[in-house]
């Protein structure tokens, strides 16, 4: 991948800047919700602007017919969901990848906290 054409590259290292130092403190085998408050805390310190459970309406022929809940929105570019475990299921990618059809946006980071350290996974809206 051509490193100039890589979407939103600044803030998606600042953002796993983040994650990996929450890791480095907490280490592996926490329930997500802890994992999302330390990082919150750390968005807070480095002074990224986000919004955190943030309730998103999905809409059919503008009418609501459900709605999302995004762990993180940052910088009101990139959708951030967390996970705690030692893989990726196809529901999680499908997940995020519906977030960013419903949001419209261009870029998701898929986060596992694992035994081995943090693994993520870019995901684009093509």
């Amino acid at each position: 991948m051509n490193e100039d054409k890589v979407i939103y590259k600044k803030l998606s290292y600042d953002i796993m800047g983040a994650v990996f130092e929450v890791y480095n403190e907490l280490g592996y085998g926490f329930k997500e919700r802890y994992y999302e408050e330390a990082i919150a805390k750390e968005f807070d310190r480095i002074k990224l602007v986000y919004k955190r459970q943030l309730p998103y309406k999905l809409k059919y022929k503008d009418e609501i017919i459900g709605t999302y809940r995004l762990d993180f929105l940052v910088e009101d570019r990139i959708v951030i969901e967390l996970k705690q475990g030692n893989f990726y299921s196809k529901q999680n990618i499908t997940q995020t990848l519906q977030y960013l059809k419903a949001t419209n946006l261009k870029l998701a980071i898929l986060i596992n906290m694992t035994q081995q350290g943090v693994k993520f996974k870019r995901i684009l809206n093509i």
